[in-house]
């Protein structure tokens, strides 16, 4: 099996969204080449998480220490007013497939796909 992941996390449910921050650590931290694509209502955890009153920014801010993020949807960030803050947080915006991140991308390069 490859070792290579892209996580595509979509939903922007706290909860959700953490789990996929600490499934990504976990195959991190056991060698795995894994990315992680913010997507959708997602985007909106990137402002969020930013803030660090936010009980689970520390978890965000160790995916970003450990260079997990790929990128943020550029679209959606629009879309949930997220934009300007991953902009802010140095975060790479995608949106190659009319604004969005490309999976076929990821997938061409090796990448086994899960949607979260």
């Amino acid at each position: 099996m490859s070792r290579k992941m892209a996580l595509f996390a979509f939903n922007g449910t706290p909860m959700y969204f953490v789990h996929a921050l600490l499934n990504a650590l976990d195959m991190k931290e056991k060698g795995y080449d894994v990315k992680l694509v913010i997507e959708g209502d997602a985007t909106e955890q990137v402002k969020e998480l930013s803030d660090p009153q936010n009980p689970f920014s520390n978890l965000y801010i160790r995916a970003k220490q450990a260079g997990i993020i790929d990128c943020v949807c550029e679209a959606c960030a629009i879309k949930t007013g997220a934009y300007e803050s991953a902009e802010a947080q140095g975060l790479t915006l995608c949106g190659e497939m009319t604004g969005h991140p490309s999976i076929i991308r990821y997938m061409e390069d090796g990448y086994h796909i899960i949607v979260l």
